[in-house]
């Protein structure tokens, strides 16, 4: 056969390959955040205490950590996303709840909601129409979160307002280029499980949430 049609349907093979690891990636990344929101809806109502949310927000990095690399390529993998997602969810309640305590808080939630996704759509967006690669990031943000880290636990003893709003801004800046990164190496063929990029792409709309959320509360809340 010829060489160059051989390498055109290898080509046309790795473009469906990674088209299917695309729509799958965001399929199963709608579920999570539909099947978050559940669990956080149940944490509200049910007034989980903020040290259930504490264990739950453990368990569920340490499951997305130390689990989910282990199952990522077998059925208990979607399992796994379900019971990272849903704890992760759960740990939101107690937080939300003190949000909605302030007279503007259900204001507060819903521009953290629609900022957070206008950030990850726009973000997510550009990359899909440039087909820019971002993979050049990845040491910049390694070394930018091991920054952000050390100053969350400064801060833990510190509690500096001015370096809380800081953080948060890091952190979202940081997670913004998760995200442009996270695309870029499901795009390009850099990440080829749906799954570990469903849990990559969904923690960093987490924490955008939770530190965008903590920004307009610092800057808008009730006195």
């Amino acid at each position: 056969m010829n060489p160059s049609i051989n390498t055109a349907a290898r080509g046309a093979e790795s473009v469906l390959a990674t088209n299917k690891v695309l729509r799958n990636t965001y399929m199963l990344l709608s579920l999570t955040l539909v099947w978050s929101a559940m669990t956080a809806g149940v944490s509200m109502v049910v007034a989980a205490p903020p040290m259930v949310s504490l264990v739950c927000l453990i368990a569920g990095f340490v499951t997305a950590i130390f689990i989910l690399p282990k199952t990522a390529n077998s059925g208990a993998g979607l399992i796994t996303v379900f019971v990272v997602t849903g704890l992760l969810g759960f740990a939101l309640g107690p937080m939300l709840n003190q949000y909605l305590t302030l007279s503007n808080g259900p204001q507060l939630i819903g521009m953290a909601l629609g900022g957070t996704g206008a950030i990850f759509l726009a973000l997510s967006g550009y990359v899909l129409t440039t087909q820019k690669n971002f993979s050049f990031m990845g040491g910049f943000l390694a070394v930018g979160m091991m920054v952000v880290l050390l100053a969350i636990v400064a801060n833990l003893f510190l509690q500096i307002p001015v370096l809380q709003l800081t953080i948060s801004a890091a952190v979202i800046f940081i997670m913004s280029g998760f995200i442009l990164f996270d695309t870029s190496r499901i795009i390009h063929g850099g990440e080829t499980n749906y799954i570990m990029a469903t849990v990559g792409l969904y923690l960093t709309i987490f924490n955008i949430f939770i530190h965008l959320l903590s920004i307009l509360g610092i800057m808008g809340g009730d006195d």
